[in-house]
């Protein structure tokens, strides 16, 4: 059967808050709960992101913005944690309404085409150049997010060329710059779109960003592209230079490093495979369940093989060449499927030392417990209880 997306209806059944605590928001209690509250995400470091939710009582018409100035409601929100959410699709548009329909505990929807799916939801924007304004980094003025990172000074330098500075002049409420990661591919000239970071946790990407087929590319080889031994694949561009920074004596020299930006997309992983035909693939994703997930799918591309992966709350099923096995989350993926199937080794695997998330943590010893998957029951609980704790404030 096949029928159309109905997104007001989805998101008449799933509010902000809802997604917001399945990603690990909790209610700001000092911010207390109104007409609007604040919700935080953070650990004993810091916060990393606070979102103020419009609206509590009616789920259809939740919107909410940051305090500098990003806005938007619960496709927003799910779009840029994509890659937390575990699901697969033709474009991100299928993905957002496969996660609706989860948290709403309705059937994923199917569609015939993608303009009768996107009907119904926001209108893709495309990428817009002039809406930007550009500088490049001044080596001897630096943003303090780079320090607030980690990255030393010739780190940052190293990677200027792939690095700028960015202002959206149809934002009224910040009129400064941001940090941007331009994002390339090999089918189109010039950028099309920006990861961006900022202080306070900001990370966004830029209106219309393509992030189907393009990502941020640092090639170190100064434009040898055939010459190229190893790209390092990245869930973010900061994982990535503090990758560098931290094993910079041991790689290769004609190297390149790119950053999905949060969203594994197939397109993105074979557009940086055809720009370096004599490479291999490293995994170098974060050390969590969406980050070996991302290093499965990065093999599987990597290797040509057919793959098909299905998650419990403890383990990752695979099918792969015909055979069906387990692999076990809390270890790197790659050692373990090459036990099951041949493989090729056209991919090899960097992730950051097991008692880190990802390589950035690593750089600034910000060690963690790392929690793979909780289950279904706890998840449904700690909601409970956040949901009872805020009704109490």
């Amino acid at each position: 059967m096949s029928y159309k997306v109905d997104f007001k209806q989805l998101k008449s059944r799933v509010g902000i808050e809802d997604v917001a605590y399945s990603l690990g928001y909790r209610v700001d209690r000092k911010a207390g709960v109104g007409r609007y509250f604040e919700m935080v995400l953070g650990d004993s470091h810091g916060k990393s992101d606070t979102i103020v939710i419009r609206n509590v009582n009616d789920k259809s018409s939740q919107t909410f913005f940051r305090r500098n100035g990003e806005k938007g409601d619960v496709v927003t929100l799910i779009k840029e944690n994509l890659n937390a959410f575990f699901v697969d699709g033709k474009d991100d548009w299928q993905k957002v309404a496969k996660v609706l329909a989860r948290f709403a505990n309705m059937p994923e929807s199917e569609y015939k085409s993608k303009e009768e799916y996107v009907g119904k939801g926001h209108q893709p924007q495309e990428f817009d150049p002039k809406r930007y304004k550009i500088k490049q980094i001044d080596m001897d003025s630096l943003p303090a997010i780079f320090y607030q990172r980690g990255l030393s000074k010739d780190t940052v330098k190293a990677f200027s060329p792939f690095i700028s500075l960015v202002h959206d002049t149809k934002n009224q409420n910040f009129d400064g710059y941001n940090v941007g990661f331009p994002y390339t591919n090999s089918q189109t000239i010039g950028i099309v779109g920006y990861e961006l970071r900022g202080v306070g946790g900001y990370k966004s990407k830029a209106a219309g960003t393509n992030s189907s087929s393009a990502c941020w590319v640092a090639d170190l080889s100064k434009g040898n592209t055939q010459g190229v031994t190893a790209i390092y694949f990245c869930e973010s561009a900061f994982d990535a230079m503090a990758l560098y920074q931290m094993r910079n004596k041991t790689l290769d020299r004609e190297i390149a490093f790119v950053s999905i930006g949060g969203t594994f997309s197939d397109g993105q992983v074979k557009d940086v495979l055809k720009r370096f035909p004599n490479a291999k693939a490293f995994d170098c994703f974060d050390n969590d369940l969406p980050g070996r997930t991302n290093g499965l799918r990065l093999m599987a591309i990597a290797e040509n093989i057919p793959l098909k992966i299905n998650k419990t709350d403890s383990e990752i099923s695979v099918e792969m060449k015909g055979k069906s096995f387990t692999v076990d989350p809390t270890r790197p993926i790659y050692p373990q499927v090459s036990k099951e199937v041949s493989v090729h080794r056209k991919m090899g695997h960097l992730q950051p030392p097991r008692d880190f998330k990802d390589w950035n943590d690593c750089l600034l010893n910000k060690s963690m417990e790392v929690s793979f998957s909780p289950s279904k029951t706890e998840r449904d609980q700690n909601l409970a209880e956040q949901r009872k704790s805020s009704l109490k404030l």
